[in-house]
């Protein structure tokens, strides 16, 4: 092992806003003080309760992944563990987020865009 992971840092054309749309989602402190990052119009933090930071940057030219398109694919995406998931899909819509897929098959996970259009998942755990 030659590292650590400090965070993942997502694209995005609002990086205060979507620091705050995944705080609504997972908990934790948007744009808290950190030795490691400066905080500025471009960039935000959000430091989760079980210690991983998400950073978001602001990119000028940011065009949001169309999933499942393969001409601007997702890159990544996220999956969030939920004990009621009928609960999580209403909360994350009244949030912002985009329902890519609802699992209306019974799946136990569901496939949303944040408002930047990166997808994730809520996952029944």
């Amino acid at each position: 092992m030659i590292a650590d992971v400090q965070c993942v840092v997502l694209d995005c054309s609002d990086p205060v806003g979507l620091a705050e749309f995944y705080r609504a989602v997972i908990g934790g402190t948007v744009n808290q003080q950190d030795r490691r990052w400066a905080l500025g119009d471009g960039w935000a933090t959000l430091h989760t309760p079980s210690a991983l930071v998400l950073a978001f940057q602001r990119s000028s030219d940011y065009r949001p992944p169309l999933w499942p398109d393969p001409a601007r694919p997702q890159q990544f995406h996220m999956d969030f563990g939920v004990a009621d998931l009928d609960r999580a899909h209403e909360q994350a819509l009244a949030m912002g987020a985009m329902v890519l897929d609802g699992g209306s098959d019974g799946r136990s996970r569901r496939i949303y865009a944040d408002p930047a259009g990166h997808p994730f998942c809520l996952v029944r755990h």
